[in-house]
């Protein structure tokens, strides 16, 4: 017999909890009388807990010492399972029997246990033997013991509990003020992961009945499900999370297929447990074996390449990847009990909560910076591409492409300008004088808040002005040419002159919003005051060309 006896219930300690394990098991099928089993010595396999799940129903014997405080509850893992029977055998042979459904089993307040009460067992009662039809997993054999109380969890047990769970919310509410900011898929991944290891840390600890109103076999479903979408989210983090250039790119690949599988695997588990019901367990926790080989050399070859994000995730799913480790070893290896190493996942969870949290901040920070920093040099080259190198000027690229934003806000009046005569001024002084007088007539051109002034190349000028005095405020600037030339460039030895036609835009509720067509009516002014001896500007209203001098 090996019972497990850590607190005995006694006269001196009336209060203590007395916890009881099975002496004997047997198997059978369901066909058979579960008293006839019951009855049969040569049936019963006594001193081992190699638990095998090959009969239709496995029956656990329990010895009971009427000496000692008397069981009251029968408590196992919660597992799908199709009936539980209840056989308490007295001292004189009288039997008594009871069987419960699935759906009749209780939550215990153990977390991941479910609860019977043992009504029938009395100070006759020698034996009690419990039945389980179709068992799915041999932790249900494994844990289950007969107790006096349904120990509760200590009130500084839930709250740690309501702590780790409080801290998986965390995340969430990060997650959707970075998400704001920065529009990355792991953000996501990492918010599915927190909202996976919460529902897990819900329904597989003794929270489960104290906030779910659920069946235990519905929790036990769940359980499984819930599982295989915390692999699955985990393995779409890492996928995500990972710098692009510190990952193997087939390893990348692959790892959104152990996702899919680790899903698809739980979702059948859950859906049906019966299936290969003998093996399906052992070879459902197997199955996650490659997908956690294949999240080990995604970690270790991003650490090996130097990934900063595959640091904190290395800390942070450490634990859980010894929980995996555990949970696949004890339930593949024969001869092992099988051990789920629920606190060591709760100790997980806390390590990447604030591991991952930490590393997704950091990472956010990083990537914040890089777009910071790509978008001040897009900046630099768009503030580039739309000014002349020379003058400083906005230039052509700019007057087309930002047309229509100057006409809206209010740039009425169009003047182009050319400087006259400037090919004998290059062709004289050579072209550093040449691109001395282009400076000084940007200068003069005095570009503000009322007036842009645009170099398209060349001698060639417009400007863009506004308000009503547009016309004059460009003959003011046309008439300081001369002067600032000559102040800037004194080896000249004569004026720089310019000539320039005007025109006055459509009213704004018809908007003139494509500028070659407004450039060629300036540009056939320009001509005109070429053509009366230049140094003058030409001037029309719309379409009428009208000259001023």
């Amino acid at each position: 017999m090996w019972s497990l006896l850590p607190m005995v219930a006694n006269a001196a300690n009336p209060t203590a909890v007395s916890i009881l394990q099975p002496s004997c098991w047997a198997v059978g099928s369901l066909s058979e009388a579960l008293e006839g089993v019951a009855r049969s010595e040569v049936r019963w396999r006594c001193g081992d807990r190699d638990y095998t799940l090959d009969g239709e129903r496995v029956l656990l014997r329990f010895d009971i010492d009427p000496a000692q405080a008397l069981p009251r509850h029968l408590l196992s893992r919660r597992s799908a399972l199709q009936a539980v029977h209840l056989l308490a055998i007295d001292a004189d042979g009288g039997l008594r029997r009871a069987s419960f459904a699935p759906g009749q089993l209780q939550n215990a307040l153990a977390g991941g246990y479910f609860e019977l009460p043992l009504s029938d067992v009395t100070r006759q009662t020698r034996q009690l033997i419990v039945a389980f039809d179709r068992p799915t997993h041999r932790m249900v054999l494994e844990q289950a013991h007969l107790a006096s109380i349904d120990s509760a969890p200590t009130t500084r047990h839930l709250l740690l509990l309501a702590g780790l769970c409080g801290m998986l919310l965390m995340p969430l509410v990060f997650n959707i003020a970075f998400y704001r900011v920065l529009r990355e898929p792991f953000v996501l991944w990492h918010g599915a992961l927190a909202v996976s290891l919460l529902s897990s840390s819900l329904v597989s600890s003794e929270l489960a009945p104290v906030l779910l109103d659920l069946p235990a076999m519905t929790l036990s479903w769940m359980t499984t499900l819930v599982f295989g979408m915390t692999i699955a989210s985990g393995v779409m983090f890492t996928a995500s999370f990972v710098e692009p250039e510190h990952m193997n790119p087939r390893l990348r690949r692959a790892l959104p297929y152990c996702a899919v599988a680790a899903l698809a695997l739980s979702a059948f588990h859950a859906a049906f447990p019966y299936v290969a019901r003998p093996v399906q367990s052992m070879f459902y926790t197997a199955a996650f074996g490659p997908i956690l080989l294949v999240v080990l050399c995604a970690l270790v070859d991003a650490l090996r390449r130097g990934s900063r994000a595959a640091r904190f995730q290395a800390v942070g799913w450490t634990p859980l990847l010894l929980v995996g480790l555990v949970r696949l070893v004890t339930g593949v290896v024969p001869g092992l009990t099988s051990n789920d190493a629920e606190t060591l996942f709760h100790i997980g969870c806390v390590f990447e909560v604030l591991s991952t949290a930490m590393g997704v901040a950091d990472r956010l920070m990083t990537l914040k910076h890089q777009r910071d920093q790509a978008q001040t040099e897009a900046a630099v080259l768009e503030r580039l591409s739309a000014h002349d190198a020379l003058t400083g000027l906005l230039n052509r690229r700019a007057i087309e492409t930002r047309f229509e934003e100057f006409r809206a806000n209010g740039y009425d009046t169009l003047a182009v300008l050319d400087l006259d005569h400037f090919k004998s001024v290059n062709d004289q002084f050579g072209h550093g004088v040449g691109d001395a007088v282009l400076k000084a007539t940007a200068a003069a051109l005095q570009p503000d808040a009322q007036v842009q002034a645009f170099r398209l190349g060349g001698e060639e000028f417009v400007l863009l002005l506004r308000g009503d005095d547009g016309a004059a405020q460009a003959e003011r600037r046309r008439q300081a040419i001369p002067s600032r030339v000559a102040a800037a460039v004194p080896e000249l030895a004569r004026p720089v002159t310019a000539s320039m036609g005007v025109i006055r835009l459509a009213p704004a509720a018809h908007l003139d919003t494509h500028f070659q067509p407004c450039f060629d009516r300036a540009d056939k002014l320009l001509y005109v005051a070429k053509g009366d001896g230049r140094n003058r500007s030409a001037f029309a209203p719309e379409h009428a060309f009208e000259l001023t001098t």
